[in-house]
């Protein structure tokens, strides 16, 4: 039943082909020969050849051949033609790269294929899409050279436009030379913040540049990239990062192109430190309390602000430097409400990475403010300028009178020249000659408030 199902189909198919070919050529092709015979009359040699037997099978056939024909070679068109524009497509220079330097040439152009539907698809689809520059019959020139772009067509009979169809490119001669190589750490922030970069070490100092000799002599520096986001960062230790990233730079910091960097597997060796310091946190207050009060005692984190330190974590040579992390706060119209708490986030100096106690809770406890007037022996000088000396113009101006302000407690503590106090003057900008300047007072308790109305002469002379 199957078999005799198919057999079925398969005659259905040959009708239906059949029926097509006879609607199409041959019943045409028969009523022109008809025509024909009957202007000719009867008992012509044409006619003759015509009533043979399959005689118009034949000519059917040379018809649909020829038919056939025309279409394929497009000298025939049935189907209107239609465009598409492909763009970004990237351009492969065909040259002597080892002799030769390339410049004036776009990454991408845009190609239009024009052509049947089905054959643009098809070029869609399956073809290369790549345009090539052909330089190899060229050599170097000091002048521009027009050459023409050419696209490797993957359907034969599609036409096709680039734009820009020309391009202008001078070609340099390729030279060589040796350029010392640096390093620069990338993603700092992605590591750790209590490690730091102990130390770097290259594999090799120098390298091999090829480019045109124009483009090496732009070079500022050569940098090995090292990403400090390496997942294998964890821990303080030694570690090395290989196929380090070579970056040629100008001395404006732009990255220079088209230059060849001759180098084999430049490694690093990067050494990771934890570098950490404990240190005070000193507060500075702004404003000015209501009268007759005073700062009475001052807690962070609940300790006494004197007891009180954090650890700070940075590059060694940074850290050197911070002794103190100073906290700034507004104290005006403060004091007859007992106490004032601020939460406050430690700010990082610069060259700091990370602080153990990132934000605190500082409390500001009041009381009633008392006087009290304190002496202290010599007068410091800050900014003096560089190759000038300063001194007192009358040595009995270095004992100062101090009226300290805070609570009884506080400043009854206190004693003259205490080491906590000092005076000075500030010389900034100044020139060599005699000078009458204000005296200025700082102190480390930030408990109390000095006052002084103190003023000197100071002579700058050349050293």
């Amino acid at each position: 039943m199957k078999n005799n199902k198919l057999l079925n189909a398969f005659k259905n198919i040959f009708k239906g082909i059949y029926k097509f070919i006879d609607k199409i050529l041959i019943t045409p092709i028969s009523t022109v020969v008809y025509k024909i015979g009957n202007k000719l009359g009867k008992g012509s040699k044409l006619e003759k050849l015509l009533n043979k037997p399959n005689m118009l099978i034949y000519l059917s056939l040379i018809f649909a051949l020829v038919l056939f024909w025309l279409v394929e070679s497009q000298s025939l068109v049935l189907v209107n033609k239609d465009a598409v524009i492909l763009t970004g497509i990237p351009v492969q220079i065909q040259y002597n790269s080892s002799a030769y330097v390339i410049e004036g040439v776009p990454e991408t152009v845009d190609v239009t294929l024009i052509g049947k539907k089905s054959q643009l698809y098809m070029a869609r689809q399956f073809g290369e899409k790549e345009v090539v520059l052909d330089l190899n019959d060229y050599h170097a020139s000091t002048e521009p050279v027009k050459v023409k772009l050419s696209y490797k067509k993957p359907i034969k009979n599609l036409e096709y436009k680039i734009d820009p169809g020309y391009v202008s490119v001078i070609i340099k001669e390729k030279v060589s030379d040796n350029k010392t190589v640096s390093y620069d750490l990338l993603n700092q922030d992605s590591l750790d913040p209590r490690l730091s970069v102990k130390a770097v070490t290259l594999s090799k100092s120098d390298v091999i540049v090829r480019g045109s000799q124009d483009t090496l002599d732009k070079i500022a520096t050569i940098k090995a990239l090292i990403d400090l986001s390496n997942d294998d960062f964890t821990k303080a230790g030694s570690y090395t990062v290989d196929n380090l990233n070579l970056v040629a730079y100008g001395s404006d910091g732009r990255i220079i192109e088209n230059v060849e960097i001759v180098a084999t597997n430049i490694s690093a060796k990067v050494e990771l430190d934890s570098f950490s310091k404990r240190v005070p946190v000193r507060i500075h207050t702004t404003g000015s309390l209501v009268e007759g009060k005073a700062i009475s005692s001052i807690t962070i984190n609940g300790t006494n602000s004197n007891d009180f330190e954090t650890t700070i974590y940075g590059d060694e040579k940074s850290l050197e430097n911070i002794n103190e992390i100073v906290v700034t706060i507004d104290v005006d119209k403060q004091g007859s409400n007992g106490s004032k708490t601020s939460n406050v986030t430690l700010p990082k100096p610069s060259g700091v990475r990370s602080i153990s106690d990132e934000s605190v809770s500082i409390v500001l406890n009041f009381g009633d403010a008392k006087q009290r007037t304190i002496q202290l022996e010599g007068i410091s000088s800050r900014n003096v300028p560089n190759g000038l000396t300063a001194q007192l113009a009358n040595e009995d101006d270095k004992y100062v009178e101090i009226q300290v302000i805070g609570v009884e407690s506080v400043i009854n503590s206190l004693e003259d020249n205490s080491p906590n106090i000092t005076a000075y003057v500030d010389l900034t900008g100044k020139t060599a000659g005699r000078y009458t300047v204000d005296v200025l007072v700082e102190g480390t308790d930030s408990r109390l408030q000095y006052i002084v109305t103190k003023k000197v002469d100071i002579v700058l002379t050349n050293s």
